[in-house]
C-alpha cells in the first residue's frame, strides 16, 4: 500500500540525524519470499530491484541516516547474495576504476560503506519473534531498532528518527503505527491505543496479530519499524508459537504493552509495501518517476502508455529503443 503524501523531490538530500542512545539495527531477511515465486527461487526477495537498488539497501540507508551505524542482518539459506551485496567487490571495482567510471564505482562501493554490517543465520523459519531473538547476543542489553525489509519508508521521511527520539524520552519500546481502512486491518498486527498527551504519539495498551475486522481494537496497524527495549528478549524466550505456528513479535509486545512499556508513533507519510506484487510495481513506478535522471523521460512514456490503454492501443504501440 502506498500512502499519499506531499514530499520534495526524491533527489533531495536526506537529513542525517545526531546519533542517539540506540546505535544498533536488526534487519530480519530470512523469509522465503513465496509471494514472488518463481523470481525468488534463487534470488532473495530482499534483493529484488526497486529501480536500480535492491529493496534491502533502502532499508539499510534508512537506518544509517538515522544514526544507526551497526546493522545485523538475520538471513537464512540461499541468502548469500545479501552478504555479497554489502561486501566489497574487488574485481568489479577494479574494472570500473580502470574505465574511469566513477559514478558506477561509487554506486558499487556505497552499500559496504553505509554501516558496520553483520550477518547471522536463522536456522529455522520460526517467525519474526524468533528472528529478533536470534539477535540477542549481538545486541546484548542495549535498546535496538528492527526494520522489516518489506516496508520501505520514503527516504525523505524521518519516521525512524522520530521513534528514536520518543524512545530516548519515554524509554520502553516504540512501534510505528499507521491508520488503515477497516477492510485491511486483518493483514497487520493491530494496536489498542490511548492518548499519551503528545501529538502523534499514543500509549499502546494491547496488540493482536492479524485480527478479523470485527475483532480489531482500532484501525491502527503495526508497520515494519520498531525500537525495542532489550526486555523483549526475555519475553520472546517464553513466548509460545502463535498465529501460523510461528513465534510472533506482536505477542511479546502485547505482554510489554500491558505493563505500560510500549508507545506508538503514528505515521502518515509515504510507505511502500514491496511484499505485495501490485504494490511492488507501484513502488518502482513512483520512485522511477521521481528520479531526476529517469523521471522526465519515463513519465512522458507512462502518460503515453496510459493514454494508449484508454484507447485500447497500448499493446500495439512499439516501445522506443
Amino acid at each position: 500500500m502506498i500512502v499519499p503524501h506531499t514530499t520534495p523531490a526524491l533527489d533531495s538530500p536526506r537529513t542525517v540525524h545526531t546519533p542517539r542512545t540506540v546505535r544498533k539495527a536488526v534487519v530480519p531477511a530470512a523469509g522465503l519470499g513465496t509471494r514472488f515465486l518463481p523470481a525468488t527461487k534463487a534470488t532473495p526477495k530482499e534483493m529484488l530491484p526497486v529501480v536500480d537498488k535492491p529493496a534491502i539497501q533502502y532499508v539499510v540507508e534508512e537506518a544509517a541516516a538515522a544514526g544507526l551505524d551497526d546493522v545485523l542482518m538475520i538471513t537464512g539459506r540461499h541468502k548469500r547474495a545479501i552478504e555479497d551485496h554489502f561486501d566489497n567487490a574487488f574485481e568489479l571495482e577494479q574494472a570500473l576504476a580502470a574505465k574511469g567510471d566513477t559514478v558506477r564505482l561509487d554506486a558499487v562501493r556505497d552499500p559496504a560503506r553505509l554501516a558496520d554490517i553483520h550477518h547471522i543465520r536463522q536456522g529455522e523459519p520460526l517467525g519474526l519473534g524468533h528472528a529478533v531473538l536470534c539477535a540477542r547476543h549481538h545486541v546484548g542489553d542495549q535498546p535496538f531498532a528492527v526494520l522489516l525489509g518489506d516496508d520501505l519508508i520514503d527516504p525523505r521521511e524521518t519516521l525512524l528518527s522520530r521513534m528514536l527520539e520518543v524512545r530516548d524520552r519515554r524509554e520502553g519500546s516504540v512501534i510505528a503505527l499507521m491508520e488503515v481502512p477497516p477492510e485491511q486491518i486483518h493483514l497487520y498486527g493491530c494496536a489498542a491505543v490511548e492518548p499519551s498527551g503528545e501529538e502523534g504519539v499514543v500509549r499502546v495498551t494491547g496488540l493482536v496479530e492479524k485480527p478479523a475486522r470485527e475483532d480489531a481494537p482500532s484501525h491502527y496497524a503495526v508497520i515494519g519499524r520498531y525500537v525495542l527495549d532489550p526486555a523483549v528478549f526475555g519475553v520472546l524466550e517464553r513466548t509460545p508459537p502463535g498465529r501460523g505456528g510461528e513465534i510472533q513479535l506482536t505477542d511479546a509486545l502485547e505482554e510489554l504493552a500491558t505493563a505500560g512499556a510500549v508507545h506508538g508513533v503514528v505515521f502518515d507519510g509515504l510507505r511502500y509495501d514491496t511484499g505485495d506484487k501490485a504494490d511492488y510495481l507501484r513502488t518502482v513506478v513512483r520512485l522511477a518517476c521521481e528520479r531526476s535522471d529517469l523521471g522526465p523521460e519515463f513519465t512522458a512514456w507512462l502518460k503515453e502508455f496510459v493514454a494508449g490503454l484508454a484507447d485500447g492501443e497500448a499493446d500495439r504501440k512499439p516501445v522506443a529503443a
